[in-house]
C-alpha cells in the first residue's frame, strides 16, 4: 500500500501551489486507482489546519472547502485510514530511539510508525525528514 503524506494533500488542493498540478494528478490516481492506498489520520488533521490557516494563506481554504476536499478523499473505494492500534507504541518506542528524536519531531515519527504498522510500502511525500526513518521507504512524486 502506498500513504500519502500531508503536503501533497495540501498541494493537490490547494491550486495556488506550483506542485498543484502534480500533486492532484498524483492523489487522482491513487483515488481512481485499483490498488489500496492510505492517509494517516494525522496527516488530515494538518492538512486541515495548514489550509484553513490565515497565515499560512492568504486567503486561506473556507472550512467548507476543507471538509469537502477531506470528505472527497472518503469517497475512494480503496482508501485506508491509517491509525493507531493496540500495538501501537511497541512500533513508535523503537523508531524513536533508532532515529534519536524529540521535541516537534515526534509528528513525523507518528506518521511513520503508522505506515509501518499498516504494511505501506512507500510514503509519498515532499518532506526529507522522513528519510531519517530507516524501515519506511519514501518518495517525493514531484519531482522528476
Amino acid at each position: 500500500m502506498i500513504a500519502v503524506d500531508t503536503n501533497l494533500l495540501v498541494y493537490a488542493h490547494r491550486e495556488d501551489s506550483s506542485f498543484h498540478e502534480k500533486a492532484l494528478s498524483c492523489i487522482t490516481n491513487l483515488a481512481e486507482g485499483r490498488s489500496s492506498w492510505g492517509i494517516p489520520w494525522p496527516c488530515i488533521h494538518e492538512f486541515f489546519s495548514i489550509v484553513t490557516h490565515p497565515r499560512i494563506y492568504d486567503p486561506p481554504s473556507p472550512i467548507e472547502s476543507a471538509i469537502d476536499q477531506i470528505a472527497a478523499w472518503f469517497e475512494s473505494p480503496r482508501l485506508v485510514l491509517l491509525s493507531e492500534t493496540q500495538d501501537y507504541w511497541s512500533i513508535l518506542e523503537p523508531i524513536i530511539n533508532s532515529s534519536r528524536i524529540s521535541g516537534p519531531m515526534i509528528h513525523d515519527a507518528h506518521i511513520a510508525s503508522l505506515c509501518i504498522q499498516y504494511g505501506v510500502t512507500e510514503l509519498l511525500t515532499a518532506d526529507r525528514d522522513f528519510g531519517r526513518f530507516n524501515d519506511l521507504k519514501t518518495r517525493n512524486p514531484l519531482v522528476s
